[in-house]
C-alpha cells in the first residue's frame, strides 16, 4: 500500500497543533460542561477512536478525512488517559510524565528493532502503522501530563508555557536545518512538543480571565478549532498538496503483504528514500 500518513508540510503542523488544542478543550467540554464524567467520556471517545482506526487501517493509502479524524480522536483519548491517572486516580503528574515517556521510548525501541526505521515516510505496512498510532497515543498522553505539570503544578502559566514550548520547537527546527540534526529525531521531538503547545493554547483560550485565559470557554474554543480543522482537511482532500500520489517504483516486484518479507520492506525504504 502507499504511505498511510501525509507529507510533512506546514499544513501538517498547523492541523496537528489544532488537533492537540481540540483534544484538550473537547475532553473538558464533554467531561465538565456536558457532565458526562471522566469515565463515560473515556468510554465514549475510546469507542469512537476504535471505529476511526478500523477505517484508517482498512484504507490502502492516506485519506485526509479518515487520518485527521483519527488524530483528533486519539488526541482526546490521550488527554483523557492522562487525566484519568492524574485527576481520578491521584497519580502525581511527575509520575505520569515519566511513565508515558518510558512507554513511548519502549514503543520506539520495539518499532526500530522490528522495522529498522522510525520514519513516517515509510508507513506502508500494517505493522508499521500499528507502531505509528501507538506512538502517537503516547505522545499525546505524555504531552498532556508534561503540559499540565508545567502549566498547573509548577505554576508556569498557559501563555508562558506556549512561548517556552514554541522556542524549543524553533531550536529543534534550527538544529535540523543548520546543524543537520537527524530528520526523524527532529520530527518526533517536535511532534511531542506540539502537544503541550496546543494544550496550553487551548487552556489559555478557554479558561476564564481570572485564571489567566481569554474566557472563550471549552465550547467556543472547541467549535472554533474544529471548524478550522474541517476547512483545512477539505482543502487538502481537494488539492492533494500533502499526498504522495506516485506508485512505488518497482512495486510489481513486491509481495502483496510486505510484512511477510523483510526484503520487500527494504525495497520500499529505498524507494521512499
Amino acid at each position: 500500500m502507499l504511505n498511510k500518513v501525509p507529507e510533512v508540510t506546514l499544513y501538517f503542523w498547523v492541523i496537528k497543533i489544532l488537533c492537540t488544542t481540540v483534544g484538550e478543550t473537547f475532553a473538558d467540554y464533554l467531561n465538565d460542561t456536558l457532565g458526562f464524567g471522566l469515565n463515560n467520556t473515556s468510554i465514549l471517545m475510546t469507542g469512537l477512536l476504535a471505529v476511526a482506526l478500523v477505517l484508517q487501517f482498512r484504507t490502502r493509502r492516506y485519506v485526509p478525512g479518515i487520518y485527521w479524524l483519527s488524530v483528533v480522536l486519539i488526541s482526546v483519548v490521550g488527554t483523557l488517559l492522562s487525566d484519568k491517572l492524574a485527576d481520578d486516580m491521584g497519580v502525581p503528574l511527575v509520575d505520569t510524565t515519566v511513565a508515558f515517556a518510558i512507554l513511548l521510548a519502549v514503543t520506539f525501541a520495539a518499532w526500530y528493532v522490528s522495522e529498522r526505521t522510525l520514519s513516517i515516510h515509510s508507513i506502508v505496512t500494517t505493522r508499521r502503522e500499528a507502531f505509528y498510532w501507538l506512538a502517537i497515543l503516547f505522545t499525546f498522553a505524555l504531552g498532556t501530563s508534561a503540559g499540565d505539570l508545567f502549566d498547573e503544578q509548577m505554576g508556569v502559566g498557559y501563555w508562558p508555557t506556549v512561548v517556552l514550548v514554541a522556542v524549543l520547537i524553533a531550536v529543534i527546527t534550527a538544529a535540523h536545518f543548520a546543524l543537520r540534526l537527524d530528520a526523524v529525531l527532529a520530527f518526533w521531538l517536535a511532534y511531542i512538543l506540539t502537544r503541550p503547545l496546543g494544550a496550553s493554547i487551548g487552556d489559555g483560550m478557554s479558561q476564564p480571565h481570572g485564571a489567566g485565559g481569554l474566557g472563550l470557554g471549552t465550547t467556543g474554543t472547541s467549535v472554533l478549532f474544529l471548524v478550522v480543522i474541517v476547512a483545512l482537511v477539505v482543502f487538502l482532500a481537494v488539492t492533494k498538496v500533502d499526498q504522495t500520489e506516485r506508485p512505488l517504483v518497482g512495486s510489481d516486484d513486491l509481495d502483496d503483504d510486505p510484512d511477510d518479507d523483510p526484503d520487500d520492506v527494504k525495497d520500499i525504504d529505498r524507494v521512499r528514500a
